[in-house]
């Protein structure tokens, strides 16, 4: 299993939800809603308080999705201020994307989830749009061993 699944898969036992929103409020994480105009979200820690910035434009399911992603940097990347690196180096931003993605179709799309489907014909993007995972995210999603 990949080290953003096996992240994922620990939170939801550890908080026993997979409800971003109820996970970040047990660690203690503020969500704000805010306009941030074609930015979705952000994850920031100020004075060790961390934050979850989500935009307030943003239907209800994608506002799911972008807790989960910024859920994912927050434990996947506390340290990193993304927003310095993308003005201030040259550091890809694709894998540390790429892996908050993974840890969000992880939480959001859960293996026994897909097992209830396995005998339909939906795919996996069809079942992570019923899921809040967007059809650009859903090829993260992996069965765990």
């Amino acid at each position: 299993m990949l080290y953003e699944q096996r992240c994922a898969h620990s939170l939801i036992k550890k908080h026993r939800t997979d409800n971003p929103f109820k996970i970040a409020e047990q660690k203690h994480i503020v969500i704000l809603y805010e306009e941030l105009g074609s930015t979705l979200g952000y994850f920031h820690t100020s004075r060790r308080i961390r934050f979850i910035h989500i935009n307030n434009k943003l239907n209800e399911s994608m506002q799911r999705f972008v807790c989960a992603h910024e859920l994912g940097h927050s434990v996947l990347h506390p340290d990193v201020n993304t927003p310095f690196l993308k003005k201030n180096t040259f550091f890809s931003m694709d894998k540390i994307e790429t892996e908050a993605n993974a840890f969000a179709a992880k939480l959001l799309l859960q293996d026994d989830i897909i097992y209830n489907y396995q005998d339909t014909n939906m795919t996996i993007q069809e079942l992570g749009s019923i899921y809040g995972v967007p059809e650009e995210v859903t090829h993260l999603k992996r069965i765990s061993d």
